[in-house]
């Protein structure tokens, strides 16, 4: 089985010197004014009755920018970063403008809008702006950046990213062309149910439990958050404060994208068919019962990695409808027992006599249901909706970290 050649992104820590902070900082600050600047201009057009600039127009009006006494300082960083951050504010407004009309598939995008400096930083490089070298990398007019090479670049990059995020880590990300090789196809498939008590029940019976960081550590974030607002806004106490909120969200993250990358991995080496729910998870977090366990389980995320790794190693995931009674159909016979209250984690077909564990249930109806095996409207000839959604592995997504995606 052939794979296309994919973008693939890949991440790395950096520990940038105390002067080259400085210059990091300068170099986001610069990119953040121009694409400010460029998204007021725009808007100023579009209240004036104008077209809204293309991304000639505003690099040559960046280029006139940078002759003035005003802004002659934007010269003192690389310019390539400047031009890229012109080209994402182009891209923005493509995305919204085709959103709106219908020729971009999926959520509405909202316009383009204004960076803070409060938030994640980012500066783009392409391949005439830096150097990947054996123990550092270049960056223009930044110098050599140390580096800890996780894993070795599978290509020559095509772009690199410096990212400053929220707890005050430094990152280097890279975008290769990578062609990914199949893994050995099975004869495996593997139905999976979401929940709540239990991350993921598999239709072998397995119960996986999910590590609730947030849960874990629910009482430290409160006690540093109500620390938080005692300070004064402005002050250098505030932001110590705020740099130890933004550490503690930092950690809660990382646990729980290490655990959804092991666990997805795992499925994806043992299992050549992978069958899950479809669930709307962005209505679920409406229920305000219920809505942090779930925001704290990141099911979104599970999926979007498991349709991603099994498009990279020849894997199949299937994702049935929604609405498919699997928790009151019986896996033995096939009949429908009736909706049951979350409560019933037990129940016994009133059919046949099977003794069903709800969830272990679930899974298995979910796995009947993909293969086409189930009394329902599938198993009668109806088409099953399999996801036929592509990964998001193209150069602008920064969703995931691609360096993780990779099962070696």
């Amino acid at each position: 089985m052939s794979i296309h050649q994919m973008k693939l992104r890949y991440r790395y820590r950096i520990y940038p010197s105390k002067q080259q902070k400085q210059q990091l900082a300068k170099l986001f600050g610069c990119c953040r004014l121009v694409f400010n600047e460029a998204l007021a201009h725009c808007q100023q057009e579009y209240r004036e009755g104008r077209k809204k600039p293309n991304n000639k127009q505003l690099s040559s009006r960046l280029t006139s920018l940078k002759k003035t006494e005003e802004k002659i300082w934007l010269r003192e960083v690389s310019a390539v970063p400047l031009q890229q951050s012109l080209r994402d504010l182009d891209v923005a407004f493509k995305n919204f403008f085709n959103s709106g009309t219908r020729k971009r598939k999926g959520k509405k995008v909202k316009p383009p809008k204004f960076k803070s400096r409060k938030s994640k930083q980012s500066a783009k490089f392409t391949d005439n702006g830096f150097k990947v070298n054996q123990h550092n990398v270049y960056l223009a007019k930044i110098g050599k950046l140390k580096i800890n090479w996780s894993r070795e670049l599978p290509s020559k990059p095509s772009s690199v990213t410096v990212i400053k995020d929220s707890a005050d880590r430094y990152f280097l990300s890279f975008v290769c062309d990578v062609n990914p090789i199949p893994l050995l196809p099975n004869n495996n498939s593997i139905g999976v149910d979401l929940g709540i008590i239990d991350f993921a029940t598999l239709s072998n019976g397995e119960k996986i439990k999910a590590p609730k960081p947030l849960k874990s550590n629910l009482k430290r974030l409160r006690k540093l958050q109500r620390n938080l607002s005692r300070k004064k806004k402005g002050s250098k106490r505030r932001g110590v404060a705020r740099k130890k909120v933004a550490k503690l969200h930092a950690k809660i993250t990382d646990i729980r994208t290490d655990f959804i990358q092991k666990l997805s991995t795992k499925l994806i080496r043992e299992n050549q068919t992978i069958a899950l729910e479809d669930l709307k998870v962005s209505g679920m977090v409406k229920n305000r019962k219920l809505s942090r366990a779930i925001s704290d389980l990141g099911w979104r995320s599970f999926r979007t990695m498991l349709e991603a790794k099994g498009e990279m190693y020849g894997r199949e995931v299937r994702i049935i409808d929604r609405w498919e009674p699997t928790s009151q159909t019986c896996s033995d016979c096939g009949e429908k027992g009736g909706k049951k209250e979350l409560s019933v984690r037990e129940w016994t077909c009133l059919f046949c006599g099977a003794i069903h564990d709800r969830d272990v249930n679930a899974s298995t109806n979910i796995l009947k249901v993909a293969e086409g095996h189930s009394e329902t409207k599938n198993g009668r000839g109806e088409k099953v909706r399999l996801s036929k959604k592509k990964a998001h592995l193209d150069e602008t997504s920064t969703t995931l970290g691609y360096k993780q995606l990779s099962l070696f």
